[in-house]
């Protein structure tokens, strides 16, 4: 069922579509470095513009939280969370691993989520009780469910690389050595393809609630969980670990030394 705000969202990602892939690839790519040391392009910036700027006509009364323009949330028991191009770094140098995430949180939940990479021709989607769903080449959208594999080592892992890990780089490593198979992959991508059944761990050590609302009620929807590295639920905790769900709390104490 396609619920009036999860139509919404869609509504959104088509708009963010057009914005980001008219700039994929452009020769004259406008990028900054922000005061945390990480890029921002222009095409990240006038898609979160154009999200706000529909968003404060279509829910005038919910909050906004978004990567590059801050937030408004204090109070708001409704708020929309979007990340403009979650895999910047990758859009800029034309790789298309990247995405736009947008999220609705409600009472602390999130209840609609969206991941739209219009370069992999790929967008996932769920809201609350009804299901992730993949459209993949503009195709009629396929639910998604997460695998049923439950040992450690029958297991695909993916990350995005080994920074941010700190001291728990060492049994971050060891969990790679102990799965049968492991993927570099990252970002959004990775904890979509544990939604899909193709992976069953994707692990990030350092994220943001712009990263993960979106991912984690997608991932939760097919079947799988979203937690902190530690085990805290939500993506509120700054670290993402999705999983299939039959193999979570071997993830979460292992990560945890326990």
């Amino acid at each position: 069922m396609v619920t009036a705000d999860l139509q919404l969202a869609l509504k959104l990602a088509d708009i963010a579509d057009e914005i980001t892939s008219a700039r994929y690839l452009a020769q004259d790519l406008e990028i900054i470095t922000k005061p945390d040391n990480t890029p921002v392009t222009d095409a990240d910036r006038a898609t979160e513009k154009a999200l706000r700027e529909v968003l404060q006509i279509e829910r005038p009364a919910d909050g906004l939280l978004g990567e590059e323009f801050g937030n408004n949330v204090e109070g708001k028991s409704r708020y929309w969370v979007m990340d403009p191009i979650d895999g910047t770094k990758n859009f800029m140098r034309g790789v298309p691993t990247w995405a736009t995430l947008i999220a609705l949180v409600e009472n602390e939940e999130v209840v609609v989520g969206v991941a739209s990479a219009p370069a992999l021709n790929r967008r996932w989607y769920a809201s609350k009780d009804n299901g992730a769903f993949v459209v993949f080449n503009a195709e009629q959208p396929k639910k998604i469910s997460v695998s049923q594999i439950a040992n450690l080592e029958d297991a695909c892992i993916t990350y995005s690389d080994f920074i941010g890990w700190g001291e728990k780089k060492s049994a971050f490593t060891s969990l790679i050595d102990i799965c049968g198979r492991s993927r570099g992959l990252g970002d959004f991508w990775s904890h979509m393809l544990v939604a899909e059944g193709a992976a069953e761990i994707a692990v990030e050590p350092s994220l943001a609630i712009w990263d993960m609302a979106a991912l984690d009620i997608i991932v939760r929807e097919a079947g799988g969980r979203f937690t902190s590295v530690s085990g805290q639920p939500g993506p509120t905790h700054r670290s993402g670990l999705s999983t299939n769900s039959a193999i979570h709390e071997k993830v979460v104490k292992h990560l945890n030394g326990n």
